[in-house]
């Protein structure tokens, strides 16, 4: 099995199951506080003594309030916790939802995220989306700026396709993509391979095939996952997490949940070591 840990942007030893925090908000559509605050906080406490050390969030989820939940939560935590957040989309209601790559807009998000996180310095900032309506190396000069400011530590980019990663490479070093990739879905494989022979992070969002909105995966259906779930005595979920961990050693899984029993049994999902038989012909 390939190794726990990945080096992301070369420095920070990031466990490579994290947590997407993105549902530890209000509903419908991720909008508005999580309803039992004091609960998200104890679940984001829990994922730190289990050994995730990487937490995924974003403006727009709430927008704002996942990543306030996230800062009181890290009060106090004795772990050392990287936090990678996203500015580019804007949410003013639970269905409305758009792109926002302006340099100004972007710097904006980047110093309420600051705010809101309470750190000096956010280890990993992702261009959320590509906004058509910018020139995207517009919005990856803006990340630039805001890095040699010291605001950022690495520069991400999200829903990008490799054509624009490349163009973005001969602006700025780029820590890490973020893509849409799970067992069901794999149009991104090219991506996830040049990313590997450039020792870039790839965390695919949706890694259990969920539909973004939608409270179930439909894993469960598909017959190759129930076998091997049966094998290993675990749950279809488990064993396309730990495949995901077993696809490329540059790849960080990042599910997220509401629930500390469901965060457990992700988090059990490192142990399974899948078979290379059972690699090759998934």
């Amino acid at each position: 099995m390939s190794s726990s840990h990945f080096f992301l942007g070369g420095d920070l030893p990031v466990n490579r199951l994290g947590f997407g925090a993105m549902r530890l908000c209000g509903q419908p559509g991720n909008f508005g506080p999580f309803p039992d605050w004091e609960a998200g906080k104890h679940l984001l406490r829990r994922a730190f003594e289990l050994g995730i050390n990487f937490i995924d969030t974003a403006h727009a989820y709430g927008p704002g309030w996942n990543e306030l939940l996230i800062g009181e939560a890290l009060v106090g935590t004795q772990q050392t916790i990287y936090v990678a957040t996203k500015g580019g989309v804007e949410k003013t209601a639970h269905d409305r939802v758009f792109p926002d790559g302006r340099p100004e807009q972007l710097r904006l998000r980047c110093e309420e995220s600051l705010h809101r996180l309470g750190v000096p310095r956010i280890d990993l900032y992702q261009l959320h989306r590509p906004d058509p309506a910018v020139p995207f190396l517009e919005s990856v000069e803006a990340l630039a700026q805001l890095r040699r400011e010291g605001k950022i530590r690495h520069i991400g980019l999200s829903n990008v396709t490799l054509e624009q990663l490349q163009a973005a490479l001969a602006v700025v070093p780029v820590a890490s993509i973020q893509n849409r990739y799970n067992w069901n879905e794999r149009k991104d494989d090219s991506m996830v391979e040049f990313c590997l022979q450039q020792n870039i992070a790839y965390l695919p969002w949706g890694p259990l095939a969920a539909q973004p909105f939608a409270p179930d995966a439909p894993l469960s259906h598909d017959l190759r996952l129930a076998e091997l779930a049966r094998t290993h005595q675990a749950t279809p979920s488990q064993v396309a997490l730990a495949w995901l961990l077993q696809r490329a050693p540059n790849i960080i899984v990042i599910p997220g949940t509401t629930s500390v029993a469901h965060l457990e049994e992700n988090v059990a999902a490192r142990k399974i070591a899948l078979e290379e038989d059972s690699l090759r012909e998934a």
